[in-house]
């Protein structure tokens, strides 16, 4: 292929942080950019949990792609899902959303797709314990919050009543950790004199987790921090507990000494754990690539799978060094790939150098003020960690019209703990449509000519 005569062709799979910031280091060189992604948005993923706690609107953390890239010319976006990897031919085969097929030709493939949730073998409890990985995600978890506490206001049974105001959240990562801090301050501040029948402070948020320690990634001294601003808002942690059922009533958890216990709680969350998608696994075949036990691309030190340095994995997706599932990771290594195609095609010869991470550190936000940030040797929690945290999540906002947005909200909570945002709508109940199915009568039978009678002149 002739690059001064048709431009390279670099197709990025997925429009998170990786593939943008894969996107941004091409901007004006001399390529074809493609990018796909199943969503037509960005999404600013680490602050999902205020999106499903009402405090940040879905249009403060996700911008349209299209909208981010439009100064990009030599950028064209298509919604579609990545199904498989043609290696041989250099081709990516898609999915449009309504089953049509796509062949895309490529001479670099930038693939950061990212990861999804994972329930460690047991995906049939994704249908009472949902996740939080994308907007759609937020948005149901949302509904699931509010919802319980409008169930338990008309709720006549002592017990049922204190079902519905029981949260159980599987999962003391940051995720978990953060929404359950929201959650205690939703019962605690935000519904504060609502309600006539319930007191929405007396609700119970349990956060149960296989390890011995709340954020243990953060660090030992982090965690007991953490730990303590959890029980000082009201939070049960139940550490060594592993979950090995949930219904739509409750989930059961057994201890490390062997011994299960059930709780009664009509709102069960999952933050515990990732997994690639099927992509990895296609590629990983497609490829000969190894694979991580999350099922994640283990990649060479410049981000390319070993035999093809065409294909370079970033993101979530890559296992290399082990690296955490960061945001910070992910816009590193999507600006070192993008970097990495740029440089190949003004040739530059010099032998690239391989990736390497610079940790600028980790932060959770647990309340109204206090939040735990981790930087290498420097620690910070409550207050100058909230600061910190709060600089961080402004700067890496997608657009002035989110930043403002989103300053201008956690302002109204931090001084009111009022939330703007908890609007939510029901799924219709089969029971409903079962009632508008008979008022409208009986199916037509297709079999049958309709005769209508004249109208009336």
């Amino acid at each position: 292929m002739d690059d001064h005569i048709t431009p390279r062709r670099v197709v990025i799979l997925g429009g998170g942080f990786a593939g943008l910031f894969a996107v941004r280091a091409l901007r004006n060189a001399p390529v074809a950019v493609t990018v796909v992604d199943r969503c037509a948005h960005h999404l600013f993923q680490p602050l999902l949990y205020q999106c499903a706690s009402g405090i940040l609107s879905s249009g403060q953390i996700a911008q349209p792609l299209r909208a981010v890239l439009r100064r990009h010319g030599n950028v064209r976006c298509l919604l579609a899902t990545a199904t498989d990897v043609d290696v041989t031919e250099r081709i990516v085969r898609a999915e449009r959303p309504d089953g049509g097929k796509l062949a895309l030709p490529y001479d670099d493939l930038i693939v950061g797709v990212g990861v999804k949730q994972s329930y460690f073998g047991h995906d049939e409890f994704a249908q009472h314990a949902p996740g939080m990985k994308t907007l759609e995600d937020a948005l149901g978890v949302r509904r699931k919050l509010y919802r319980a506490f409008e169930m338990a206001e008309a709720a006549e049974d002592p017990q049922e009543r204190a079902a519905w105001l029981t949260f159980a959240l599987v999962g003391a990562g940051p995720t978990g950790v953060e929404l359950a801090g929201q959650i205690r301050e939703i019962a605690s501040h935000t519904l504060d004199r609502e309600f006539t029948s319930i007191d929405p402070s007396q609700a119970r948020v349990l956060l149960f987790d296989g390890a011995d320690a709340v954020l243990a990634a953060f660090g030992p001294v982090l965690a007991r921090r953490a730990a303590r601003t959890l029980h000082s808002l009201g939070v049960e942690i139940r550490l060594g507990s592993i979950a090995t059922g949930v219904d739509e009533r409750g989930l059961t958890v057994r201890r490390h000494d062997g011994s299960t216990e059930r709780f009664e709680a009509r709102t069960v969350l999952w933050t515990a754990g990732v997994e690639a998608p099927p992509l990895a696994t296609a590629l990983a075949r497609a490829t000969g690539a190894e694979q991580d036990r999350a099922g994640r691309i283990m990649v060479e030190p410049d981000l390319t799978i070993a035999g093809h340095p065409e294909i370079r994995v970033v993101g979530d997706l890559m296992s290399l060094n082990k690296l955490p599932g960061l945001a910070e990771v992910a816009m590193q290594s999507g600006a070192y790939a993008g970097r990495r195609i740029r440089h190949a095609v003004e040739g530059r010869t010099r032998r690239p150098r391989p990736f390497r991470y610079l940790d600028l550190g980790s932060a959770a936000y647990i309340s109204r003020g206090r939040a735990v940030v981790k930087m290498g040797r420097f620690h910070a929690s409550g207050v100058p960690g909230w600061l910190i945290w709060l600089f961080i999540h402004i700067v890496f906002l997608t657009g002035f019209r989110s930043r403002l947005g989103a300053l201008i909200s956690w302002a109204v909570v931090f001084a009111s703990g009022s939330r703007r945002e908890r609007a939510f709508t029901s799924p219709r109940s089969q029971t409903a449509e079962a009632d508008a199915a008979s008022l409208s009568g009986p199916p037509a039978d297709p079999t049958v000519t309709r005769h209508d009678p004249p109208r009336p002149a």
